[in-house]
């Protein structure tokens, strides 16, 4: 094989991956984003929002920047510490994907729903919604 043909493959391959990380079934998202849902790290979770999202804590909902949304969850973590949290449902729908989970804080019970859509080659967290289970 020529030179030129291996580089042709070699970028072929690259490109191929790129896009299996971006057509790929998007739930690995989910992954880390229950780790800090768990954790109660609103750091690190902010750094999955969309630059802008609609985020809903205990049916309070705002249109938020990643900076406030941020401060959001901060405050609702100094509430309600976390103990756990584990996803029950996903599904997606074109380049969106949702979770539904149920979180354990602060001795109460609530439930999660996160969707996510896809920027560029990433997924982002659209919408956060935080619902007390009764």
């Amino acid at each position: 094989m020529s030179r030129v043909m291996k580089i042709i493959a070699v970028c072929a391959l690259m490109l191929a991956s790129l896009g299996a990380r971006a057509q790929g079934d998007g739930y690995e998202i989910f992954v880390p984003i229950g780790r800090y849902l768990g954790a109660g790290d609103a750091e690190k979770l902010s750094a999955w929002f969309a630059d802008n999202l609609e985020i809903s804590v205990m049916s309070r909902t705002s249109d938020s920047s990643r900076a406030q949304a941020r401060q959001i969850l901060k405050t609702f973590f100094e509430s309600y510490t976390p103990r756990s949290f584990v996803i029950r449902h996903r599904a997606s729908q074109a380049q969106s994907k949702y979770a539904v989970g149920d979180l354990v804080a602060g001795g109460e019970h609530f439930q999660v729903t996160i969707f996510v859509t896809l920027f560029r080659d990433t997924y982002r967290i659209q919408q956060l919604k935080i619902d007390m289970v009764r």
